[in-house]
C-alpha cells in the first residue's frame, strides 16, 4: 500500500512511513516518529488506532472502513483533527 502525504501534514514538513508491517505507520514530524497508525481487522472491515510514540498514550480509537487504505487515510484525518490543524 502506498499513500501520498496529506496536505496537511506535508505543509508541516512531516511525512507518513511504513512501519515494521503493512498494518503499522508512523507519522514524523522534523524526521521523528510522533505518532503510529495501527491497522486492524474489525468486524469484516478495517479500523484504526493513533498512538503517541513518545508516551505510549492512545490518541484516537477509530471509525470502520471498507479497505486498509481508507482506514489509514480516516485514521490521519482523525489525527488532523485531534492536532487541531
Amino acid at each position: 500500500m502506498k499513500l501520498d502525504v496529506p496536505e496537511w501534514l506535508a505543509r508541516r514538513g512531516g511525512e507518513i512511513i511504513r512501519g515494521v508491517n503493512e498494518g503499522n505507520w508512523l507519522v514524523l514530524l522534523d524526521g521523528k516518529p510522533q505518532y503510529r497508525v495501527n491497522l486492524k481487522p474489525a468486524r469484516g472491515a478495517f479500523t484504526y488506532a493513533i498512538t503517541q510514540t513518545v508516551n505510549g498514550r492512545e490518541v484516537a480509537g477509530g471509525r470502520v472502513f471498507p479497505t486498509l487504505e481508507d482506514a489509514l487515510r480516516g485514521g490521519l484525518d482523525h489525527l488532523r483533527e485531534s492536532l487541531g490543524w
